[in-house]
């Protein structure tokens, strides 16, 4: 076949294909989905017998052809429409070829397996405190466009980092949990993160959960969460708010949340972790990247920093930082700021407990309707605010700078 034309049978008609130039033979490799025994690239499977003696038997066509298409994954256009059984072999046939950790193929192939089979390629993806791994496969990473949870803990992200386009992009739309707790990122982070959702109405239209603890933010950061339409759980802890009732009014005035006084499981990282056929093909990227020579790594470390951070001082700040965490449960307890949005019939029986218990107490009563008059006018605000407002509260100068870049 090196020196044969290859045609091609398609809706029928029969065109001769140019250009193409097949993998060669690769040494033979295991993986956790195929047998090991079995030769790669042969048409045969070598087997013993009850007395001893070798013998072989001829491999199925659908077995020789999964083989050479996975040989030959770069060369792939589209796998929209084949059934998932099908995709399922190719992706481990491929992930035994060693594809996805091949820099020239990896990113094509999970593209290409994500736009046909989205979810089950990667569901979930858990990099938490994974900070060299998420910047030396930054590009393979972005290909994995229906994560509904992505755990982005102590990566240390910065307040620009390249990954923030894309948390906002159309292609994580499915996005459900993002913790990016951790990062160093402060408030001008978060109105950077945030920026594309505010100005053009994209981006995090599923959000969820949100964990920004143990990030330097304010309360002027709240603010910037207040297009997140969805929002139902903030984790806030180890950050500039301190615990009382004026953050607690302005988390319920502002994002529609109280104050949980007891940890909430989703912020515990008991139920983030990686899931998904691309799960074992993470597992190699960092056994991979940790088998490198220690000086090269370094070298790669700091080089891949200066290009993402693109400010030296700054990097070397960033690197030298370790992730926050608590020193004793009391601190982390302490320090725990947990809020979520109530059900909507414990507003209502809220509401109607004063008035219905007590009808000679009439400032409590003055003030209920005070609290929901203001509630009413701040969800009003929230679902179609003036847009003379939009433009002086949300259009910042480095709003427009960012505007005008896109």
């Amino acid at each position: 076949m090196d020196n044969s034309a290859i045609y091609v049978r398609e809706r029928g008609n029969l065109r001769r294909v140019s250009g193409i130039v097949l993998a060669q033979p690769k040494p033979v490799s295991s993986c956790r989905r195929t047998n090991p025994l079995v030769l790669r690239k042969e048409h045969f499977i070598f087997t013993y017998n009850a007395e001893g003696s070798l013998r072989y038997t001829t491999k199925s066509l659908f077995d020789i052809t999964l083989l050479f298409v996975a040989d030959n994954i770069h060369h792939v256009d589209s796998l929209v429409g084949f059934p998932e059984q099908i995709g399922d072999r190719l992706f481990a046939a491929a992930e035994e070829n060693r594809a996805f950790l091949n820099a020239d193929v990896s990113p094509k192939a999970l593209r290409l397996f994500s736009d046909a089979y989205g979810e089950m390629v990667l569901g979930s993806l858990c990099l938490r405190n994974r900070f060299p791994l998420l910047h030396e496969r930054m590009d393979e990473i972005k290909t994995f466009h229906s994560l509904k949870s992505l755990d982005l803990f102590g990566c240390r992200l910065g307040d620009d980092h390249e990954i923030f386009l894309h948390l906002t992009s159309s292609s994580l739309a499915s996005l459900i949990q993002l913790f990016i707790g951790g990062n160093c990122l402060s408030d001008a982070g978060l109105q950077r993160l945030t920026a594309p959702v505010r100005i053009m109405r994209k981006g995090l239209e599923r959000l969820q959960f949100l964990d920004v603890s143990y990030n330097p933010i304010s309360e002027r950061a709240l603010r910037y969460l207040t297009c997140l339409p969805k929002l139902e759980k903030l984790d806030a802890s180890g950050t500039s708010l301190k615990l009382g009732i004026r953050l607690k009014t302005i988390i319920q005035d502002l994002l529609g949340l109280i104050y949980s006084e007891k940890p909430l499981e989703t912020f515990d990282h008991s139920t983030c972790k990686t899931e998904g056929w691309a799960e074992q093909v993470v597992n190699q990227w960092e056994t991979n990247g940790s088998q490198m020579p220690k000086q090269k790594k370094i070298e790669e470390s700091r080089t891949s920093a200066l290009r993402f951070f693109g400010r030296q001082k700054f990097v070397r700040e960033v690197l030298n930082a370790a992730p926050l965490v608590c020193e004793s449960e009391e601190e982390a307890e302490r320090e725990r700021l947990h809020f979520y949005r109530p059900a909507a019939h414990s507003h209502v029986s809220e509401k109607r407990t004063p008035s219905t218990t007590n009808h000679h107490a009439k400032p409590s009563w003055h003030s209920v309707r005070k609290r929901q008059r203001q509630s009413e006018r701040c969800e009003s605000s929230h679902q179609s605010p003036p847009a003379k407002r939009l433009s002086s509260s949300a259009l910042t100068a480095e709003d427009m700078d960012l505007l005008n870049s896109y």
